[in-house]
């Protein structure tokens, strides 16, 4: 039976992995212990899971002790590379939630511990096993439009889960590397993945314009703002039962705030951005992601040498603002042939089912995986490197070459 240990005790940590990990997979894998930097957090993995779990305070004693098989991380961004050669270190092999980290620094110090101990990482990009982006990989690798030439790529958040990023630790790009890399690793991930092919150049744009200091009516948090009545961002914290035993009820330990201001001039991450990208093997893409969208979805139109698919992710109909719960594929022929197809997805748990799938497969190891959903250490930078490489294209205001700093990730 394979042990695991978790390092960050946030709702992704233990939504995703917790409590799945101890109610459904406990004849496979065991959860043998948590540490979190706010240890009142980390003691509710025992209630959230109805176990009791060994909370450690120290991380390094957790792993000498338990001497586990893999460490799940899923802390702050900025922290990954920190607790995954740490793991690598004391022999563990390690799951990482995406990004793998933030920086091409960051990326270098993983790569040369993962040669050094020889340990796996598995990056868990759970939009690799969602049914429609599923369905897009077979029918591109089975050639439905040939060799594709370009992408146009459009991805929205609306402003609810988009503004939620402003709320939380990812407004600083200090903790997230900005929302290219926090977001858009899964869906640089996703184009890397339908091409099978490497990022060379980048060249990016991004402004915030929507959130941070634009208004002068604003606060500290939510949570006793004097302007809750008139603001549509409003979110009271202590409605949402699980944002409260988790975060508000946790603050004394560590200070961290769930519900700041979204109008914060603490904010210094883009809210829009434009990123393009050259491939090795001279397809160029498009991207765009916008997170103050009225409506959340997904436009991926791949263009080939004999047609072009237009991928449509939960945004088929906006009509009064509601979205719709089929993603559909449609494939357009030079011959006039017309291909559409619904991937219906909406009785699915969990990112349309993947999550699921990536549990099993990181708990049970039994699900073949012909496409290659489970990623590995290389395609997590790959991922990354887009928004890394964009970041410092807007900094400097040039064209970013990947290989300048990443040639020997891209050789391993």
């Amino acid at each position: 039976m394979k042990k695991f240990v978790l390092v960050g005790c946030g709702s992704r940590g233990v939504h995703g992995y917790a409590i799945p990990l101890v109610k459904e997979y406990g004849k496979y894998a065991t959860l043998s212990g948590v540490y979190d930097i706010n240890r009142k957090r980390a003691e509710l993995v025992s209630d959230y899971t109805e176990s009791i779990i060994p909370v450690y305070d120290d991380f390094d004693k957790m792993l000498d002790e338990l001497k586990p098989d893999s460490v799940i991380v899923t802390t702050k961004d900025a922290d990954h590379d920190y607790y995954i050669v740490k793991a690598m270190e004391k022999g563990c092999d390690v799951v990482s939630e995406k990004p793998v980290t933030t920086t091409f620094e960051k990326a270098l110090r993983i790569k040369a511990a993962k040669e050094k101990y020889k340990k796996d990482i598995i990056v868990t990009f759970n939009l690799r096993h969602h049914p429609l982006f599923n369905k897009a990989k077979e029918l591109i690798r089975n050639g439905e439009i040939g060799d594709v030439l370009s992408i146009h790529y459009e991805w929205m958040l609306n402003t609810s889960h988009g503004a939620d990023y402003f709320r939380r630790w990812h407004r600083e790009r200090k903790n997230s590397g900005s929302l290219l890399i926090h977001k858009s690793t899964h869906h640089f991930d996703i184009a890397n993945w339908l091409l099978d092919d490497d990022p060379v150049y980048v060249n990016a744009f991004g402004k915030r314009r929507f959130y941070g200091h634009t208004r002068e009516e604003r606060s500290e948090r939510c949570l006793g703002c004097e302007y809750k009545d008139k603001c549509s961002f409003y979110r009271d914290i202590t409605k949402d039962a699980d944002l409260k035993k988790m975060y508000l009820d946790c603050e004394d330990c560590d200070g961290y705030i769930r519900d700041k201001c979204v109008f914060s001039d603490e904010i210094d991450i883009e809210d829009t951005v434009s990123v393009n990208v050259e491939y090795s093997k001279g397809t160029v893409m498009s991207y765009s992601l916008t997170a103050h969208s009225p409506f959340e979805g997904a436009h991926l139109i791949l263009n080939g040498t004999k047609g072009r698919m237009e991928i449509c992710h939960k945004s088929k109909s906006i009509e009064g603002y509601n979205e719709s719960s089929i993603d559909n594929i449609t494939i357009y022929k030079h011959n006039k042939e017309k291909v559409y197809m619904d991937v219906d997805t909406s009785s699915m748990e969990g990112h349309g089912g993947a999550d699921t799938k990536i549990r099993n497969m990181l708990f049970i190891g039994k699900e073949d995986d012909p496409l290659g959903c489970m990623a590995d250490f290389r395609a997590g930078i790959m991922s990354a490197s887009i928004g890394m490489a964009a970041n410092l294209s807007m900094k400097e205001g040039r064209r970013v070459y990947i290989g300048e700093f990443l040639d020997e990730v891209k050789k391993g």
